[in-house]
């Protein structure tokens, strides 16, 4: 019979994208602070790109092959991983998107179901299996290796409770139907209303047989198996919808999950390409004066919309740092920009392939945030005080905008039409940056940060619910360390799967 008392071990395993990679580290090193081991798991391609964007930035750094040795040295158990994910290192995965998808949906778990098989022979053996809920197979490996199966939702649970319900949304006629209904959504459980425009953009398509759209079919079946949800948000930002989910399955709110101790400064680099530092360029303009512009690590615009935007940029007269991916069109267009446009703006502009955001956005000269509207840089934005102009491109970011532009009050829409015009670009940046509607966004963004904060304070709600959130996985595994020995039937459990 195990030991009730073991240390409890936990898989963890991201998807492989940089906005989920970066609040798993955050949670695998909280979790290893409180007393777990962890084996944290990256596909090789992952771990390549970080590997190599580490050795770009300082060719003298040790250890570049285990991402977590130094947090081994502070003292705490959290061992590394790779796995393959079916394809080779060289192969384009943002230009074969759904190929990779494809390969993700019916091949990767092969290569993750071999490596579990050897990690549950480890010492502290391993007990629970927390994986994210874009993978459509951890219930399947969660029981064949006797795991408590965490699924971790990196998004808001808003977009979750969306995709949870996709069946009444299709019931209804406003997702998967020949013409979708264009009227508010006032039926989804936790949800008071919601217009079609703010769903996500997977479920205001109207082909709806896509790879995307089938990997988020499975795993929204493979969701109602997991032992525990959780969830990176905080209960008081999202108090209905956690509540209703929580009818359905244990639900925590535990966000939002960034780096402990001094915030600007993670414990290691996590990102998948070279980070510039602006901090001298920074160090040289006013407080306040500063936009910065970035549309994340995944999502791709318009070469049209780029220099909509880039022209808006240089007619509004403010300083910015632009953020803009070599593959931010495509790997094969990398030549976007306007002719002349960097000798225009040298004075007042810095652009740059990728930078550490937590730096600028925290540095007193940055006053808003030209943003995509992923979640990570939302909850970034919302903790440093800045905020924001919206911009979605893609999947939750157009419901993410809705929680920063309707319900709290914290930015504003970048263009209210189809398509970005220059004129407007222009007109809302120096409005947002310098008009009357700038302090009072700017207050209004504090006063969601006080709610951040008391969430993460000693007896906020995020601290009590990841302490349950640890017990639960305890005492789950205690469950089931006794059913597999045979001694409690399953018939012996109530409703909630706890042993009586």
């Amino acid at each position: 019979m195990a030991n009730h008392h073991q240390k409890p071990h936990a898989i963890m395993i991201p998807y492989p994208y940089q906005g989920h990679i970066t609040p798993f580290v955050y949670l695998a090193i909280k979790l290893a602070s409180h007393g777990f081991t962890i084996t944290f798991v990256n596909t090789h391609y992952i771990h390549s790109k970080i590997s190599n964007s580490q050795s770009r930035e300082n060719s003298q750094i040790k250890n570049k092959d285990d991402l977590f040795a130094r947090a081994r040295e502070s003292g705490l158990d959290i061992r590394y991983a790779t796995v393959n994910d079916g394809f080779p290192l060289g192969f384009d995965r943002s230009l074969n998107h759904d190929q990779f998808v494809e390969g993700l949906l019916h091949v990767f778990s092969a290569h993750f179901d071999e490596l579990v098989g050897d990690l549950v022979k480890s010492d502290p053996p391993v007990t629970c299996l927390i994986a994210d809920t874009f993978y459509v197979w951890p219930a399947m490996i969660a029981e064949k290796y006797n795991l408590v199966y965490v699924s971790f939702w990196t998004e808001p649970a808003l977009v979750f409770n969306l995709y949870y319900h996709m069946e009444l949304l299709k019931k209804n006629g406003h997702f998967a139907s020949q013409d979708n209904r264009k009227d508010t959504i006032d039926y989804i459980p936790g949800v008071k209303a919601i217009e079609p425009r703010d769903l996500m953009s997977y479920l205001q398509a109207t082909e709806i047989w896509t790879v995307v759209h089938r990997v988020i079919y499975k795993a929204f079946t493979d969701i109602k198996k997991a032992d525990i949800i959780i969830c990176n948000t905080v209960q008081e930002l999202e108090f209905d919808t956690l509540s209703a989910l929580n009818k359905n399955q244990p639900t925590y709110a535990i966000g939002p999950i960034f780096p402990s101790g001094n915030f600007t400064k993670a414990p290691f680099s996590i990102s998948l390409w070279s980070e510039s530092d602006c901090s001298q360029w920074l160090n040289n303009k006013p407080n306040s004066s500063v936009l910065y512009v970035s549309f994340g690590s995944y999502a791709h615009t318009s070469k049209e919309d780029l220099l909509e935007i880039a022209h808006g940029l240089q007619l509004s007269g403010v300083n910015f740092i632009w953020v803009l991916r070599p593959d931010i069109v495509s790997s094969d267009e990398t030549d976007f920009l306007p002719v002349g446009f960097e000798e225009s703006i040298k004075d007042r502009g810095l652009i740059v392939p990728w930078c550490r955001q937590i730096e600028v956005i925290s540095h007193p000269a940055t006053g808003g945030f030209l943003t995509h509207c992923g979640w990570n840089s939302t909850l970034e934005s919302i903790w440093c005080g800045i905020p924001l102009i919206c911009f979605p491109l893609l999947t939750d970011q157009f419901t993410n905008r809705k929680l920063v532009v309707n319900d709290w009050k914290i930015g504003i829409n970048l263009c209210d039409k189809e398509r970005v015009t220059h004129e407007e670009v222009s007109e809302k940046v120096s409005h947002f940056m310098c008009g009357s509607s700038a302090q009072e966004l700017r207050k209004a963004v504090k006063e969601v940060r006080k709610t951040l904060e008391n969430a993460l304070g000693q007896d906020g709600s995020s601290e009590r619910n990841f302490h349950q959130f640890m017990e639960n996985i305890k005492v789950n595994a205690r469950k089931r360390a006794r059913l597999s020995n045979g001694h409690v039937s399953p018939l012996h459990q109530n409703g909630n799967g706890l042993v009586h």
